[in-house]
């Protein structure tokens, strides 16, 4: 299995690093996509990556982080992918959830990320909250070559823009709790060939965790959760959707 989005970097993991991805190996995922958030956290996930072989980089400003960011993060960053370690482009995007963020920044670091993964021919993983139709203007302006939209949780008619624009859809927590409709609803009538697998570590826990801290070792029981919503062999939903970030990803 691959864990498509996880932030392993974080401070949460600093006392037991080792042996939560020891957990998460022994569970059967055998690949780790680790997105930066902001510029200190750029150095943070290529070390991860060099010493870790299974975890793979991807380097982006989120947009949450974009107001104590500078356009020298954005240069920094775009000599980094020049370097071609990253993966992809991430996590970036929209968030319009939050209160008192500044839409106008966010979608100025956006687009620049946007121009940056179209120059160096990456894809995006994309943090779209409340804001799908935006990120979905945006991207038909761009022209990328696809990515990931992660945690997706909007309509099935915003889902098949994204899937036509060439991007697999990321679902992990949410959809094990009873309660979120929508996410189940779509984690079991979409294109099996459009879904993929990421925990959010350590965000984002499921219902089994709640409050506490998300590991990723928990995408074996969201593979199952997936298995059951769609009424088809886990062994056959871990193959699907394994295969589908290594295309989106070029893993």
């Amino acid at each position: 299995m691959i864990d498509t989005h996880l932030h392993l970097d974080a401070p949460e993991f600093d006392a037991d690093r080792a042996e939560v991805l020891k957990r998460a190996r022994a569970a059967g995922v055998s690949k780790f996509v680790v997105p930066a958030v902001d510029r200190a956290s750029f150095s943070r996930v290529l070390a991860l990556a060099e010493t870790e072989p299974d975890v793979y980089p991807a380097l982006g400003i989120h947009p949450l982080y974009v107001g104590s960011a500078s356009e020298d993060d954005l240069s920094a960053l775009d000599t980094l992918l020049a370097q071609g370690r990253a993966v992809a482009v991430g996590e970036i995007g929209l968030d319009f959830f939050e209160p008192q963020t500044d839409a106008v920044r966010q979608k100025m670091f956006f687009d620049a990320q946007l121009k940056s993964a179209r120059r160096h021919d990456l894809p995006v993983i994309l943090h779209v909250r409340r804001a799908q139709d935006a990120i979905l203007a945006a991207l038909r302006q761009a022209k990328i070559k696809g990515g990931i939209a992660h945690a997706f949780n909007g309509s099935p008619q915003q889902a098949e823009a994204f899937i036509r624009l060439g991007f697999k859809l990321g679902f992990g927590g949410a959809m094990t709790y009873s309660g979120s409709r929508r996410i189940r609803r779509l984690a079991a009538e979409l294109p099996l060939e459009a879904i993929v697998l990421e925990t959010d570590a350590p965000d984002m826990p499921p219902a089994w965790i709640k409050k506490g801290r998300n590991e990723p070792d928990n995408l074996a029981r969201f593979a199952l959760c997936l298995a059951e919503l769609r009424g088809l062999p886990v062994e056959e939903i871990i193959q699907a959707t394994t295969a589908n970030a290594c295309e989106v990803l070029g893993l």
